[in-house]
């Protein structure tokens, strides 16, 4: 078994880009990939993470899933986490 890992790994735009349709998903060849959750892990871990976890923000906002004041909270949370990376 190969456990070397891909060039790709832990970048956030090849394992979890985003699709035309405004969504994120992992592309088939990360799916049979040995190294895929981990993988996916360290993509998520980075800094450019922070942008994933804005846009998760602003749907649960715009579906009416969140409230003002854990909405409030949880973008000082990526602002701090922005500023620290």
């Amino acid at each position: 078994m190969n456990d070397r890992r891909p060039e790709c790994f832990g970048d956030l735009d090849t394992v979890f880009p985003l699709r035309p349709d405004g969504l994120r998903a992992s592309p088939t060849e990360c799916l049979c990939c040995i190294h895929k959750t981990l993988c996916l892990k360290t993509a998520m871990r980075s800094s450019a993470a922070v942008a994933v976890k804005r846009e998760n923000l602003e749907r649960a906002d715009c579906a009416g899933l969140i409230g003002f004041f854990e909405r409030w909270s949880r973008k000082k949370t990526l602002a701090k986490l922005e500023k620290k990376k």
